[in-house]
């Protein structure tokens, strides 16, 4: 289909001829010496055209370096070169400042900005050709990384693909190289296509350009804006907004369409390093746009923004990333793995195949599906349906790299549905329900599932707020309900598709097994990545510190190791609670779920441990004489006081009570048990809280902070030294997907060659070895008096009788911050309140750092999913607030 423009300032064509011009000199942000108007040859017209760019040659020329490459950055609709005036000046100022030195090159396409306006139509070959003459009249020549935005990503990856001699690299900011047969185009420009809505929209008014303008986020300064509309002021002017938008290739016979599908297929051979820099907040290159780019250049490296959208590049400081991009010589996605060889590990479901002839409990659902009765699952039976899903899977057109996101409940489905996703080599997306439905559509959109498979309301919440995917339903829904969420199959129809059991070629070590989502506390919840082979290392050291095998009976109120128990070859059983609030379990739900596998094996979540026990005196003889069998306790997740394990301790009195120390990006990173906590505490007087000892191969390092609260020293083990915590395992994850820029900051001071992760942790190690835990690295305080870590006050502020839990926090500005203490009491206040002076005495006699104020609340806030971490981020600027005179209402 072609769109004809409307007449624009009395002509039929995109826009009257003019010549390029230089920009107003007074333009915000934009430095003037850099623009110049170059003259180009186009070959099939035999006329010159005149472009418009910004160029920093002249000005690296003048600083005497030569540079080592050039950036070719190409703008989209309704944008011009000015999209790109902060990476010339950064890259110029790096050249300056004795940096590597890149040439930029940001050019106005013909019609746009301030080139030429040609009075013909340019189609997407046309303007793939256009910028061909152009870099021939520069007589560019390599190494050249092309970056570019909305329509322009599309034409510099024409050029890229037909420049393979000059081409070193791509980078894109969102923009699209493929539209799928049958798929709609985005709203915004569905209705900008609309007849007698296009030439008014953009070209007779600015209507267009405005809408594009208002995408920003935060939004755009006027000054900003001005310099934006510069170039387009007058309907005469914008006639090439109107042809960019009647050139998008709505169909198969869009005179474009050939040139966008060759460009799209000669993309996926491209090998060159490439970079996706994106802004998921964008209403027209969304995510699927992202997902499909990344399938033609799996090698990229991707960050994606979680607030930024489609003016990426105003929302976020693009330039720097460019430029730190390039600093680490044009990396590949190939992440740094171990110097040492891994050691060849069993696969996952080793224990399903080893087991396929047992009928001994495998699985035991507390709160099946249906029927009040438990539901036994053995390993025959176990092992059986994951091969029949897993067959099934493959007959629908799931295929190995496939991403599926698991919207199921712990129980035995969940479990075959994981198990049946790993063996095929589909990556499987785990994010906790207790992210929120904000917080999981983040996370399901974040990660671009190919296929999504639920219970019913993880499937309602899928339909009602458009999660991607083909819908698989966990149970057989009657047909209007199976229409209604989009459901293509049910896990009954799975099973039977795959009755044969005719299963792929299984992943390697290497391959991506699992997207799994942390909890969110310290902003949105990341997508942590693991191989195959590393997800074996967390079973391995599981294994290894807690004797769990064959035949032990493993109680799991948290959800990573109900999921690793098959995988452990043990009898494993979630317990009756909310799986999306730990701390509705109760000690009768974990007598039952003991009783349920013989459980020698517990592990909860601090918070669940804390009404476990505020909930033990329902407990009957038999529950105790349950009880009493249990070998081994964990609990981990967040910090465990000792008050607090002991209680839990007593319930099982002839356990081993363990916390061990990790996060979502490592668990299982050190160990300590009950009687080690009283050790360390009556032999050390360091602060905050131990965590014991690495476990297996687990190495412990720290990065010494600086008089800024900073984590910039070299790493060490010595003791007593106080930074952030990194740690090296085999069982660390592989990286952060598609946050490149997280991903490099978690390695940032590693050992070349070894994958080593900042936990975000401060701490210290003793002279013991052991690990103490002193908080966060975003609530370290910077006083004028020098660095204050929160946990050590924390503690000694909970010595206080009444004081029942204590927060520190700062406030003012860092360097000299405030320390001010927020505590809840026993019994509990009723509002907010400054402490009465006898606790604030008290509590300032406790704490060895000087208490700006000490404050009194009826509960201290918690983040999102682990109810026992107190979001200190949130307190903090509550806390400044009511003493500035705000309020004194609850945080």
């Amino acid at each position: 289909m072609t769109v004809r423009l409307p007449q624009a300032g009395g002509a039929l064509t995109p826009g009257t001829r003019a010549p390029a011009s230089l920009p107003p000199a007074d333009l915000h942000g934009l430095d003037p010496a850099f623009s110049r108007v170059v003259h180009a040859r186009e070959a099939d017209a035999s006329v010159d055209r005149s472009w418009h760019v910004l160029d920093n040659a002249g000005r690296l020329a003048d600083l005497g370096v030569k540079p080592v490459g050039t950036i070719l950055c190409v703008h989209g609709n309704p944008t011009w070169s000015y999209l790109w005036r902060k990476l010339v000046s950064q890259a110029t100022d790096a050249a300056a400042a004795g940096g590597d030195a890149w040439r930029v090159i940001a050019i106005d396409q013909l019609d746009m900005g301030f080139s030429e306006r040609t009075g013909t139509r340019r189609s997407l070959a046309r303007r793939v050709r256009d910028l061909g003459e152009l870099t021939d009249a520069l007589a560019l020549d390599g190494p050249v990384l092309t970056l570019g935005h909305d329509w322009g990503g599309v034409v510099s990856l024409g050029w890229a693909v037909d420049h393979p001699d000059l081409l070193a690299g791509v980078m894109l900011l969102n923009t699209a190289v493929h539209q799928p047969e049958g798929r709609p185009i985005p709203v915004p420009l569905r209705l900008a296509l609309q007849p007698g809505v296009l030439g008014g929209a953009t070209v007779t008014t600015p209507a267009f350009l405005e809408t594009t303008l208002a995408l920003a986020h935060p939004p755009l300064p006027a000054s900003i804006k001005d310099g934006y509309r510069a170039p387009y002021r007058g309907a005469g002017r914008r006639g090439g907004i109107g042809g960019f938008v009647a050139d998008i290739p709505v169909d198969l016979e869009h005179e474009s369409r050939a040139e966008l599908d060759r460009i799209a297929e000669s993309v996926a051979t491209l090998r060159v390093p490439a970079l996706m820099l994106w802004g998921p907040r964008d209403p027209i290159f969304s995510d699927r746009y992202l997902d499909d780019l990344i399938d033609r250049m799996p090698h990229a490296d991707v960050h994606r923004f979680e607030d930024a959208g489609h003016l990426v590049a105003e929302d976020v400081d693009y330039a720097a990333a460019v430029l730190t991009w390039l600093g680490d010589s044009i990396r590949s996605a190939e992440r740094p793995r171990s110097a040492a060889a891994e050691p060849a590990r069993p696969p996952l479901w080793r224990y399903l195949d080893d087991l396929r002839d047992s009928d001994e409990s495998a699985v035991i659902d507390m709160v099946p599906p249906s029927g009040p009765a438990p539901r036994v699952v053995s390993w025959r039976l176990l092992s059986k349906r994951v091969r029949q899903i897993a067959s099934g899977l493959v007959s629908i057109g799931v295929k190995k790299g496939d991403r599926v996101s698991l919207l199921i409940p712990p129980s035995a489905d969940l479990v075959a549905v994981l198990y049946a996703c790993l063996r095929i080599g589909a990556i499987v997306v785990v994010a906790d329900a207790g992210l929120g439905l904000k917080g999981l559509t983040r996370a399901v959109r974040g990660a671009c599932a190919d296929h999504v498979i639920g219970a019913l309301p993880g499937l309602t919440a899928a339909r009602a707020l458009g999660w991607p995917g083909q819908k698989i339903s966990t149970t057989t829904l009657a047909g209007p309900a199976r229409r209604a969420l989009g459901v293509s199959f049910s896990l009954a129809q799975l099973a039977s598709l795959g009755s044969d059991e005719e299963l792929p070629e299984p992943p390697t070590a290497d391959d991506v097994a699992a997207v799994l989502f942390t909890s969110g506390s310290t902003g949105p919840a990341k997508g942590v990545v693991y191989t195959h082979g590393q997800l074996s290392a967390v079973r391995d050291a599981l294994a290894a510190q807690y004797g769990v095998g064959v035949g032990t009976g493993l109680v799991a109120g948290f959800a990573p190791f109900a999921l690793l128990g098959p995988a452990l070859g043990a009898r494993s059983v979630t317990p009756d609670m909310d799986v999306t609030s730990p701390k509705t379990l109760t000690a009768t739900a974990v007598a039952a779920a003991v009783k349920a596998v013989d459980a020698t094996v517990v592990f909860l979540s601090p918070a669940a441990v804390a009404n476990v026990v505020a909930t033990s005196a329902a407990l009957s003889a038999a529950d105790h004489d349950a009880l009493a069998g249990v070998e081994q306790f964990l609990s981990a997740g967040a910090p465990v006081s000792e008050p607090m394990l002991a209680a839990i301790a007593a319930l099982m009195p002839s356990a081993t009570a363990h916390t061990p120390y990790g996060m979502t990006e490592g668990l299982l990173m050190t160990d300590i048990t009950l009687d080690g906590i009283r050790e360390a505490a009556s032999t050390s007087g360091t602060g905050g809280v131990c965590v014991g000892t690495p476990s297996g191969q687990t190495r412990v390092r720290i990065s010494p902070l600086d008089a800024d609260g900073a984590a910039t020293g070299e790493l060490t083990d010595a003791a007593l030294v106080t930074g952030e915590i990194l740690v090296s395992a085999p069982h660390v994850e592989d990286h952060y997907d598609r946050l490149w820029l997280t991903h490099r900051a978690s390695r940032r001071g590693g050992v070349p060659g070894e994958r080593w992760h900042r936990t975000g942790d401060v701490g210290h190690l003793d002279a013991a070895g052991r690990l103490w835990v002193e908080g966060r690295m975003p609530h370290v305080l910077v006083t004028a008096d020098g660095v204050v870590t929160p946990v050590k006050p924390e503690l000694q502020a909970e010595v206080v009788g009444s004081v029942q839990r204590a927060a520190i926090v700062g406030v003012g500005p860092r360097g000299v911050q405030q320390v001010v203490a927020v505590v809840e009491t026993t019994p509990g206040a009723r509002r907010v309140a400054l402490a009465p002076p006898e606790l604030a005495a008290a509590v300032r006699a406790a704490v060895d750092v000087p208490l700006a104020a000490v404050l009194v609340v009826p509960r201290l806030p918690t983040d999102i999913r682990h109810n026992s971490k107190i979001n200190r981020s949130a307190l903090s600027a509550w806390a400044e607030g009511i003493l500035a005179g705000g309020r004194m209402v609850a945080p």
